[in-house]
Order: structure tokens, then sequence, then C-alpha cells
């Protein structure tokens, strides 16, 4: 690792906040494209994995598969719906097979960044968490790979009454070590992919659970396996053979749904409710407890596994009432309709805090900096803002496929600068483009989940052409980033000295 010294400040080309799925991303694509650069991944947790390694909830698993949602670099060999064990395992051997832990610095926690224009670098200051010590950081370019909710804390709405409830309140980002489930009636508020995975994994260890739900959301039922997968192995096909083959096929099958999803959506909808309703008890209220009042993938498609859900249903062991919450009382919950819901303890599976960069305070020559009046290049990058980016992914597709996207981006950005002898980018819109129309970071009638709409107005603006645009839509992405001119005016350079 090569670094400089100054007044006992260390410098990097590139410095990576956070050791999550797209820091180790970064990270493994500027060792193997940019041998040259000098970086360092900044982490404020005690290890990696960010989401894996904070959720420790019964059942934790991911909502996407592991072919798409793991590495393009790493084959992955197991079932394609993987626990919070199982992947940080996997990334853990990302991180040994490349030596990555030798570019990590934990409980690293960064606070401010300010950009200087004329050393051209990022000043960053922090403090260690363990022992309380001040950090000082440069970097010639910042990389943003921290995610985009608060792993401190969770969204829990305020209802009425709280304050009588006699058990404990628990927002899974926060489940307590300790919690003795046996004999106790639990009440799961909310039906995201959180609740989903919760229910059916204490469904046999409390004495019921019961789904509390304010509005349906769309679950997509499938057996955790891949008959692709299982028949290439089968042939003894090598793995890496074997990934890439189910990881195109999976890509296909995703394209073609989502493009259904826009084309015929009623169609989708109801091949969606068949496959719930074939899995219920006979004559189950399913308009009631497993209709969206939207279309599908307005808001992330919730995977079950082995339809592990319904059948804690199918066995008593688990219920769903679906309506408003009037209040908490002492024993439970109040709904609008009169309903009672005993519990003895209420779990608020309600959703993130959005975190806009970390939370980190930015400034560009002393000038603060709020996001909410920059518009954003490609998703990554912002207007005024020098040698920074942000990986924020797919929510129709995985994560890491943007991730991967934009990594090979910035190497491919990184290599121009150098051939340009420049030191610093900086969007800023055309002539053309002032008078674009702005909108939101993601239209509503797009995706709208709640942390989404609660904090839109922190997000920055999209323009309405490619450029300035955030898209969703990984098969367009794929296609254009790599083909991206980086000098059709949209990037601003700055020569070295």
């Amino acid at each position: 690792m090569r670094t400089n010294t100054e007044n006992g400040t260390q410098h990097f080309d590139v410095l990576i906040i956070g050791a999550g799925i797209s820091g180790i991303d970064a990270a493994y694509h500027l060792q193997h494209q940019r041998p040259e650069s000098s970086f360092l991944i900044l982490e404020a947790l005690e290890s990696f994995g960010g989401t894996w390694l904070t959720h420790t909830y019964p059942g934790i698993r991911s909502d996407s598969d592991l072919y798409t949602f793991g590495f393009e670099f790493k084959a992955w060999r197991g079932a394609p719906i993987a626990s919070a064990a199982e992947i940080l395992n996997y990334m853990g051997e990302v991180i040994e097979e490349n030596q990555l832990h030798e570019h990590i610095r934990y409980q690293h926690q960064i606070t401010d960044a300010d950009w200087s224009s004329e050393d051209a670098r990022w000043t960053l200051r922090g403090q260690r968490t363990d022992t309380g010590e001040a950090v000082v950081f440069t970097t010639s370019f910042l990389w943003m790979c921290q995610g985009y909710y608060r792993h401190s804390s969770g969204y829990t709405p305020e209802w009425p009454g709280m304050e009588n409830f006699v058990g404990p309140v628990i927002h899974p980002q926060r489940w307590p070590a300790d919690l003795d489930l046996a004999g106790k009636k639990v009440a799961v508020i909310g039906s995201g992919a959180t609740a989903a995975t919760l229910v059916p994994a204490i469904a046999g260890s409390c004495a019921h659970v019961t789904m509390v739900q304010r509005s349906p959301t769309y679950f997509y039922p499938s057996p955790n396996s891949n008959e692709v997968a299982d028949m290439l192995r089968e042939l003894d096909i090598p793995d890496e053979w074997v990934h890439e083959i189910v990881r195109k096929k999976i890509l296909l099958d995703q394209k073609n749904l989502t493009a259904l999803s826009f084309s015929e959506p009623e169609l989708v909808r109801g091949e969606l409710l068949r496959m719930v309703t074939e899995l219920l008890p006979e004559d189950y209220d399913v308009a009631t407890h497993f209709t969206p009042r939207y279309m599908p993938w307005r808001q992330r498609l919730a995977k079950v596994p082995d339809g592990d859900l319904f059948r804690g249903i199918r066995d008593g062991q688990a219920s769903v009432v679906t309506g408003d919450i009037q209040s908490f009382t002492s024993a439970g919950l109040t709904m609008t309709s009169g309903e009672q819901v005993a519990a003895d303890i209420i779990v608020t599976a309600t959703g993130f805090d959005l975190s806009v960069l970390g939370d980190i305070t930015f400034r560009v020559d002393e000038v603060l900096v709020d996001f909410a009046e920059t518009v954003t290049y490609r998703g990554m990058m912002f207007t005024g803002v020098p040698n920074l980016a942000w990986v924020f992914g797919y929510f129709r597709a995985s994560w890491t496929l943007r991730a991967d996207l934009v990594s090979n981006f910035l190497c491919r950005l990184f290599t121009h600068m150098d051939e340009l002898g420049v030191r610093s980018v900086t969007p800023q819109l055309r002539s053309c483009d002032e008078d674009m129309e702005l909108s939101d970071w993601v239209k509503g009638d797009d995706f709208n989940p709640g942390y989404l709409r609660r904090s839109m107005h922190l997000m920055p603006k999209c323009g309405d052409v490619a450029e300035w645009r955030h898209s969703q839509d990984y098969w367009e992405e794929r296609e254009l980033f790599p083909s991206a001119n980086l000098d059709d005016g949209c990037l601003i350079f700055t020569p070295t000295n």
C-alpha cells in the first residue's frame, strides 16, 4: 500500500467509506484494474459486512438471489437465498483471497469531509469508535459505499398509547441477543422483506406470531434452489461457469418479469396472487391480506423461499391482521376496526431511516454541500461536488449489480483522468441541460417505498436525459455505463498544476 505522510496525516489515492458489499466490491475492482492506485477502506463497525453484520434478528437472510447479489468475480455455490452467516462467510473469502484485510481499518467513524480546490484533495476527519482517538485522512477521490440507511437505528412510527404497552417494543435492527420468545405472543408490525423473514423464523418458537400490516405486499414464493445450477453441478461443470451461466439466466428472467410488470401489470398481479393462494388454507381471505393496492414492482417484491411464511399460516402458528393501528394497549394493539391483537412482545419491522452519504458533513472550499440542491450525474456523482461518488444500488434487481457497474465506470474514469493529466473531475450541467425538467431522485410512480418517500426532500435531483438520471434499470445501465462518453461536457476536468 503506497501512502504519503504529511504532518502525520495519511494520504491515499482513493478512500472508500464502508466495508459492506459495495465497499468490498470497490476495493476488488481498484486492486485489479488500478494496481498502481493506493486505497483504504474506512469502516465504522468492528468488522466487515454492513447489513449482514448489524442485522441479527431471527432468520436474517437475503431477499435477492446470491447469483446476482453476489459478486461478478466470485462464484456462489450455495442456495439462491442465503443467510447472513453464509453471506458474511462469502465476503470473508473475498477479503482473504485478495488480501483486502490489509486495506481496511475498522472502527473509524468519519464525520466531516472537506474538499480543497487548491490542493485537489478531500480531508476527512472523524474518530475511532473503540478509543475515541481523532483521525484525519486525505484522499484524491472519495468513494462512498456506506449504503443508504442508518445502521444505528431503524424507523419506528409513533402510535398513540405506546407508553402503555407493558412488554418490549423492538425494532429488528436492534434485536436483543437474550430475548426469550418461548410461550410469548408476538406482534410483528410490517409486511416487507424483514417481516416476511422474521415471521416464519419465529413461528415455531413462540406461542403465536401475528403479522400486522397497514396494507399488503407482493410476495414471490419459490423453491430455494436453482434447477439450472443443480443440473450443471451434476455434470461437473466448474463453479465459475455455473455462476456465470446461472447469473445470466436469472438476469434474463428478471428483465422479462420487470418488463411484463409494466406492460401487463394485471397479468403479473394475477400470477403472483395465484401462487400465494395455492399456499394458503382454502377460502383464506387473500383479497384482504395479500392483495396490494399498487401494481407489481412499484415497491420491492419480497421473495419467500419455499413458501415458509405461508406454511406458518397454514399450520396455525402465524396469522395476519390488515388495517390501521388505532393505539397500543397494555396487552397489545387495538386496530381502527376494533379488532384486538394480543401481544407480549411487539416488533416494529417498519423500515429504515434514510442516510444521505453516511450523514457526513461535506464542504467544498468551506461551503456546506446541500445534496438536495445538486443534480446527480448517472446516479453516482453530483453537480458542483468534485471527486466524489456514491454507490446506490437497484431496487428491482440486486444491489451489487449496480456496485459492479459503478466500480467499472470509476476505474475507467480514473484511467481517463491519468491520460488527460488532470487531478479533479466535477459534474456540471451543460448549457443544453440547464432548462431540463428536474424530478425526484426516484419518481414515485416508478418506486415508492416509505423510507424513500419520507426522505426524498434530502436527496439529489434527477434530470430527464440519461446523463442526469438515477435509473433503476440495470439492463439499460449495463449498456450505457461502459460506453458513456467521458468527454461529452458533463464532466469538467481540472488540469494538474
